[in-house]
């Protein structure tokens, strides 16, 4: 089970159909509010962010999962605009697993959905 927390609905189409055509099962967490409560009902093996998003907060999300002692071994990637370099630190500051540039995300998405 992978957990997305992505707003963008071509990104989201993209990874479904990624994920369908590889047997990966996902499920899209749409609310910021839900996002910690689902990771923790869901229980992944990893949780991918838009880094860029600003209606999911990832940030703030990412930082509570990492502060949560029963949370804070899932794994979580984000992928951000590659000249974002503020964005990627403030990721790096609160914890994430990996930071990919949303090119390289979309490049490797087979082998992320595959070996979470």
């Amino acid at each position: 089970m992978i957990v997305c927390v992505i707003d963008d609905l071509l990104f989201s189409i993209k990874i479904r159909e990624a994920a369908k055509h590889l047997g990966v099962e996902l499920y899209f967490e749409r609310s910021a509010d839900r996002v910690v409560d689902t990771v923790r009902d869901k229980q992944p093996s990893l949780v991918i962010f838009d880094l860029n998003s600003a209606r999911m907060a990832p940030i703030d999300a990412i930082r509570a999962i990492k502060a949560d002692p029963s949370l804070a071994s899932v794994k979580t990637l984000g992928y951000v605009s590659h000249v974002d370099s503020a964005t990627i630190a403030a990721a790096r500051q609160a914890g994430v697993d990996d930071v990919l540039a949303r090119s390289a995300f979309a490049a490797r998405l087979g082998e992320i959905l595959t070996t979470a």
